[in-house]
């Protein structure tokens, strides 16, 4: 794969099995029939962000261009969908070839986006496109409600940087892209070191609790961290009492002490003793971690302490309660023939429960006011309208199956914060509300 084109060392695996089996049994019902051959769109939405969530985040991405260039039936997965007996032999002949060839428009990764935005859209054959559902969609889901909840907390701490710490509290492979999405959202480092290693994501770390319990007292085991990491580490302060702790770090590594570590209390409290007790150890320079289950509101109620850092686990690798994006994969518009050249007619899943679609291939376009600042998201079909002409979203991610816009990690990040800012201010309330803008659709024709 082209991971080296990034400098990233570590190649993905085969992707093909992660997927559903009626993916499967659909690709062989559609051989059968005739109809796995008619050209199609799918395209990726949510019907609604998560309750109070005022605007989305694009994550993963470059995580599903990596999966669609790993799809990849080999003997063994072929040899196992044999002896299951999941589909049969032409199916299986169908499979062993099979490489993605079509066109994936998308939302640049940390773009944010809104109920309808067309967040991806895949073009092929109907046979092409079906497979990469849950895969594409198991990786967006994660991934951008993990970003989306890093984008909140590292809002609500404005230029104090946050360390993505979570690894411990979600599966050991969801860490690792857990920590990317993180970075995309705004945090700055985390410890994970499968991320560093990956993604090039800058890892922090020093010491736990087990390190001082481990010791006589104390002073010894501050005495070796300091001895080992230099006197610019970080001492976790609060194992047994934090003011005895503080004026022992001083002691020991003297007033070119780098950090030392909050993990329990009253974080507003004990952050402005230890901020006092610190400057007149004359250890000015020393700043403050936070840590201790922290999410974006006791990010923002911590926005007047003297804290110079904040770590986030638990909350962050959950998506701050909402640990999915809720996004669908829905066919909406296919040919009626294997022709290349029949046009796209728009299909729609019409059903109750809030559970529609609308057909017809999609452009996407953000409509800005008099001052520059987002007040539609704009959705339509057909011909995009002069005045959104340079406004629109999507961007081609692969085109005739060949990756095209993979890019560095930091272009993302950059490009996330510039997406926030571009949002009306009330985006940034914690408070819970509607979507900050609204989104509207424009209906023309197929769009083939």
């Amino acid at each position: 794969m082209n991971t080296a084109d990034l400098g990233l060392p570590v190649d993905v695996p085969s992707t093909a099995l992660f997927t559903d089996q009626y993916e499967l049994t659909m690709l062989q019902g559609a051989l059968r029939a005739g109809t796995a051959g008619r050209r199609s769109v799918f395209e990726v939405f949510t019907r609604r962000l998560p309750e109070g969530r005022r605007y989305g985040v694009v994550g993963g991405t470059g995580r599903v261009l990596d999966a669609v260039e790993n799809f990849r039936f080999d003997a063994d997965v072929l040899g196992f969908l044999r002896r299951k007996g999941i589909v049969d032999e032409e199916t299986l002949d169908w499979l062993a070839s099979y490489r993605f060839s079509g066109d994936i428009w998308g939302y640049p990764e940390g773009e944010v986006y809104f109920p309808g935005s067309p967040i991806m859209r895949v073009e092929g054959s109907f046979a092409e496109c079906v497979l990469l559902e849950t895969v594409i969609l198991s990786i967006l889901n994660h991934d951008s409600a993990i970003a989306a909840a890093a984008s909140r907390m590292s809002s609500a701490a404005g230029d104090r940087p946050l360390i993505e710490m979570g690894a411990r509290r979600t599966h050991e492979l969801a860490a690792v892209a857990a920590a990317r999405a993180a970075y995309v959202g705004g945090f700055t480092s985390t410890s994970d070191l499968a991320a560093g290693f990956r993604y090039n994501i800058p890892t922090v770390g020093t010491s736990a609790h087990a390190f001082t319990l481990l010791h006589d007292s104390e002073r010894d085991a501050f005495r070796a961290q300091v001895e080992t990491l230099g006197r610019g580490t970080t001492l976790l302060v609060d194992t047994y009492d934090v003011a005895e702790a503080v004026r022992t770090a001083v002691e020991v590594a003297g007033p070119e002490l780098g950090a030392v570590r909050i993990d329990s209390g009253d974080l507003l409290l004990v952050a402005h003793r230890v901020r006092q007790q610190l400057d007149e150890l004359g250890a000015t320079g020393t700043r403050i971690l936070v840590t201790s289950d922290l999410d974006e509101y006791a990010i923002a109620s911590l926005a007047a302490a003297p804290v110079d850092a904040y770590g986030v686990g638990t909350q962050l690798v959950t998506g701050s309660g909402h640990p999915t994006a809720s996004m669908v994969y829905k066919l909406v518009a296919r040919a009626g023939s294997d022709d290349p050249r029949a046009p796209l007619v728009p299909v729609a899943k019409r059903s109750s429960g809030g559970k529609t679609s609308v057909g017809g291939r999609k452009w996407a376009a953000r409509r800005l006011d008099a001052y520059g600042v987002a007040e539609a998201e704009v959705v339509g079909t057909g011909e995009v309208p002069d005045d959104l002409a340079d406004r629109q979203l999507l961007v081609q991610l692969v085109k005739g199956g060949e990756v095209v816009a993979r890019e560095p990690l930091d272009a993302v990040r950059d490009r996330h914060v510039a997406a926030r800012a571009g949002l009306p201010l009330s985006a940034t309330q914690l408070s819970r509300g509607e979507p900050v803008i609204p989104t509207e659709y424009v209906h023309g024709g197929s769009g083939s």
